[in-house]
């Protein structure tokens, strides 16, 4: 390869990073909805462990009292058979707007819904709902074309197979809606351990939401409390 090749690579790199933008969620600006997370629908999910996505769908309703974000809640036909939201949810966010749609798939297509979305004022929308493909879809690419900044609690969605969640998923991201996990929207909300809410006020949801961290920490305190390092623990990396 001639010099002049090599001198060119970092030009090329150069573009290659100016060309993102990394868009990370700000607790200022962020709205949280809670999207037909009935209790009639979660039967559905059967991409997931019945347990692990009671937990998820739990866990991402919990975001919004940890970083203290507005919220959003809507049901469809909640008087049917898709039965209503938990009563957890409703007890945490007395005073947000829960609006039961009679016949509307998409969200966004409900006045009262929308309304409520514009009024809290946000451009960046975590959304999770049940399902995947159909509630969660639709209203994410709605939200797009809107001109928000749609981040996905892909655990927090369900559906009736995995090969449908990926392929919604793959929809929502070729429209630019990011697609993460819990713990992924838990930490760039936080973004440092040191802030409020940092270490001290969300250590006690990771332990009750995302345990595998939880008892991380548990252990440490444990270690730290009893003191004793084992034969070889002093040689770990």
């Amino acid at each position: 390869m001639r010099a002049s090749q090599f001198s060119a690579i970092p030009l090329v790199l150069g573009g290659l990073a100016n060309a993102f933008t990394y868009e990370r969620l700000n607790k200022n600006d962020t709205l949280l909805l809670i999207l037909d997370m009935q209790e009639g629908l979660i039967s559905l999910a059967r991409d997931y462990d019945p347990t692990v996505f009671r937990n998820a769908l739990y866990a991402h309703a919990a975001l919004g009292k940890a970083f203290d974000l507005p919220v959003v809640m809507t049901s469809s036909s909640q008087s049917g058979p898709n039965g209503p939201l938990p009563d957890e949810f409703l007890e945490w966010y007395p005073d947000a707007p829960l609006i039961m749609r009679q016949g509307e798939v998409d969200a966004w297509d409900n006045p009262q819904f929308r309304e409520a979305v514009i009024a809290a004022n946000k451009s960046q929308i975590i959304i999770g709902g049940i399902t995947t493909d159909v509630c969660t879809t639709f209203l994410a690419l709605s939200l797009r074309e809107a001109g928000y900044a749609v981040f996905a609690n892909h655990e927090a969605s369900g559906t009736t197979s995995v090969d449908i969640r990926e392929n919604a998923n793959e929809r929502m991201r070729a429209a630019g809606v990011q697609v993460l996990s819990y713990f992924a929207i838990f930490g760039e909300l936080m973004r440092d351990w040191r802030n409020v809410p940092g270490a001290e006020q969300l250590m006690p949801v990771l332990d009750q939401y995302y345990p595998a961290y939880g008892m991380v920490a548990r252990a440490h305190r444990a270690a730290v409390n009893n003191g004793t390092v084992l034969p070889g623990e002093d040689i770990l990396p």
